[in-house]
């Protein structure tokens, strides 16, 4: 009794502070470009903070530590994929796409795309929209799927209610205090992930990683080995490409890709980078150490049967630590899903509030207008992922993975090509974003040979094909985005 006395607790009082950031947050936003990217002021700690934080999510500290658990260093495929990923991505995109929506004056993704291609049909930002909302409700029960965990496990609650309040956790301050309350908190969470993941592990393993390796290579050696699986067959080419292809997803998602737009200046991009790629490496370093530790104390009875790999973090966090300090490190996996879910929620109320209201419905409505449909918006969409994550036996992982290919065939080729070829045209951004998404859709359903490598590797292949093939088919770009691709240019080395 005492001991959930201590971490609700906790858990009460981080709650607070987030909501308080919320509210001061929330006097700050007046207007659509305050909502939705913060009035363009982040500083490279809130940028790379906010990027880390809500790109890893509860996948952090349940998903990663979980597939750890059961695969051993396998998972540094993956792991290192992401970081070469992060760290590409601020190279490739940051800048480039900074200057370019400032140059185009876009707040949202699907907005940046269409005029950079003086698209005046609009298609490009409608069909953008709807593959952000139809990816991002994947994603976002994902998040809730994760708080469900967390709230079942340590509270001992119904899986039903613990996803319940987890979602109202993560709508209450996003629908009031917009991007400068996600960016505020994911800072403060993004601090406390990688807080967690450090002291969770060393604290946990006796005698080092020396130590480690020993426990390890006598439950199964192969659990330290990079090239086989754990029943020692060789690791295939397709399940290699797989793993190390998640680092392509980062150049397509919306919802990170909205914090280099949101930076204050070119040159704290370079700082963002490098903080960036460094809490990147350290967090997911100690996510898998985390799951390795974890399936030691398994298997010398420390912790006892564990049903759902997810959970160690959770477990190991409950049997290690005081109930206080319990309840502090428990509060990173409801950071990490507060982070990502509420970056999630925002992009696609934007998408609904900009993308679909303004442009289709409403094309004179204000910007105070815009803002309350965008709450709006996070209500209903929180609403319909709150029901895709009804399902107790949902995997985290498994919801990431989707959505994840799904932004980054459908945007990333499309992002990273508009930003460097000035040869590209509408009709080829139209084609890159459709095929991309449709092929993430269709190779899900497929399986058998080389249908079993991650959708999003086909995915980036068929929308590069498709853009570079139609642009190419259907002639030069339009006089007006070629001049604008010159400002463009001379933009990037003014803001340098």
């Amino acid at each position: 009794m005492e001991n959930s006395f201590a971490i609700t607790t906790t858990f009460i009082a981080y709650l607070i502070m987030m909501l308080a950031i919320g509210v001061i947050a929330y006097k700050r936003t007046s207007s659509s470009s305050d909502y939705f990217l913060g009035g363009r002021s982040l500083g490279p700690w809130p940028s790379a903070l906010s990027a880390g934080a809500s790109d890893m999510s509860g996948w952090l500290l349940l998903g990663l530590p979980g597939y750890a658990y059961a695969a051993g260093i396998e998972a540094f495929w993956l792991a290192g994929g992401l970081l070469v990923g992060t760290w590409a991505n601020w190279l490739i995109n940051a800048k480039r796409l900074r200057t370019y929506s400032i140059t185009t004056d876009s707040l949202t993704l699907p907005e940046f795309l269409s005029r950079r291609f003086s698209d005046n049909s609009k298609m490009i930002q409608t069909i953008s929209a709807f593959f952000i909302l139809l990816f991002f409700l994947f994603y976002t029960s994902s998040g809730l799927v994760a708080g469900g965990k967390l709230f079942e496990t340590v509270f001992g609650l119904d899986y039903t209610t613990a996803v319940i309040i987890g979602t109202v956790c993560v709508v209450s301050y996003t629908l009031f205090g917009g991007f400068l309350a996600v960016s505020w908190t994911d800072l403060v969470q993004g601090l406390l992930m990688a807080a967690a993941l450090l002291i969770v592990p060393i604290a946990a393993m006796q005698g080092g990683l020396g130590q480690l390796s020993s426990d390890l290579a006598a439950i199964n050696p192969e659990l330290l080995t990079l090239w086989n699986d754990t029943k020692g067959e060789p690791l295939s080419a397709i399940a290699i490409i797989s793993l190390a292809a998640w680092g392509l997803g980062y150049f397509g998602q919306p919802h990170i890709l909205a914090r280099f737009k949101a930076s204050r200046s070119n040159k704290d991009l370079d700082t963002a980078r490098r903080i960036a790629v460094v809490w990147s490496g350290i967090s997911m370093a100690g996510a898998m150490l985390v799951g390795l530790v974890g399936l030691v104390y398994v298997t010398n009875g420390s912790l006892g049967e564990v049903a759902d790999g997810e959970k160690i973090f959770m477990l190991l966090v409950n049997a290690m630590f005081h109930p206080v300090i319990a309840g502090i490190l428990l509060a990173a996996i409801l950071a990490a899903i507060m982070s990502t879910a509420d970056s999630q929620l925002l992009v696609s109320s934007s998408a609904l509030a900009e993308d679909f209201y303004k442009q289709v419905f409403k094309k004179d409505a204000s910007p105070e207008e815009v803002v309350k449909v965008g709450r709006v918006a996070v209500i209903l969409i929180s609403l319909v992922a709150l029901f895709l994550a009804m399902t107790p036996d949902s995997s985290v992982l498994g919801l990431v993975s989707y959505a994840w290919a799904g932004f980054g065939a459908a945007f990333g080729p499309a992002v990273v090509l508009s930003l460097y070829w000035d040869k590209m045209n509408r009709n080829g951004a139209l084609a890159g974003i459709i095929v991309g998404g449709v092929t993430i859709v269709v190779w899900k359903q497929l399986t058998g040979g080389w249908f079993d490598v991650y959708e999003i590797v086909p995915g980036m292949i068929f929308s590069t094909l498709a853009i570079v093939v139609v642009s190419k088919m259907t002639g030069e770009p339009e006089e007006s985005v070629l001049a604008q691709h010159q400002v463009f240019k001379k933009n990037l080395t003014e803001f340098d």
